[in-house]
């Protein structure tokens, strides 16, 4: 039976790229090659794309990667994989696969992946979902591999900021707000060589750290 934040992610679905596109300031998708020039994947690699939504970040990994390389994208809503799978099968990307599932709970053996990104999701997740998906990233990746966070940066306006913090609230993310000022220290406790940089368009910013030996 569907939880209802995944029939709120079921129905936002069918709006999501144009909500996310607005709210970013990204028209042409300057994000997705953002995030993924951070990532440090290479031709033939193994990536994961968490809470993949619509599938856009997932695809443009998959053409990092190439047609020898694999990609997952993950999302507990089956509305968003349905658009996802849509994409995909439009642009032939055989190399992208998808897979509904908790970011909490990754059902993939340890040290699967070269690299695992996200993009506008992990700051929903609730505190202690949040801290058990970082430690399933951390697991998953191969050693040196690079977890790779994108979100957005807070709203300078205080109207957009007010709608940024109530959509939050309602998600459920009460401490939100409290990790998007504290991911470098929170990714810092299971990452090394943790770095943080805003996006061309300064409506978003990547913080990304490497899995230790």
């Amino acid at each position: 039976m569907s939880s209802p934040r995944q029939i709120y992610y079921d129905l936002f679905s069918r709006v999501y790229d144009f909500i996310i596109r607005l709210h970013s300031r990204d028209v042409e998708g300057s994000l997705r090659g953002f995030i993924i020039a951070k990532a440090n994947l290479f031709e033939g690699d193994r990536a994961l794309d968490l809470c993949t939504g619509t599938g856009s970040v997932a695809a443009k990994l998959a053409g990092q990667v190439g047609e020898n390389g694999l990609v997952v994208g993950l999302d507990f809503s089956r509305g968003m994989l349905e658009k996802a799978k849509e994409k995909a099968f439009r642009m032939n990307l055989k190399q992208l696969h998808l897979v509904q599932a908790n970011a909490s709970q990754l059902p993939f053996k340890t040290s699967s992946f070269h690299g695992v990104t996200c993009s506008h999701a992990f700051y929903e997740l609730k505190g202690k979902e949040r801290a058990i998906a970082i430690a399933e990233v951390a697991r998953v990746l191969r050693v040196g591999g690079r977890f790779c966070l994108m979100e957005h940066a807070k709203p300078e306006k205080l109207i957009a900021r007010l709608l940024f913090y109530i959509r939050i609230f309602f998600l459920g993310a009460s401490d939100a707000k409290k990790f998007l000022e504290e991911e470098e220290a929170v990714l810092g406790e299971r990452f090394k060589n943790i770095g943080k940089e805003m996006s061309p368009t300064g409506q978003s910013k990547v913080i990304y750290g490497e899995k230790g030996g």
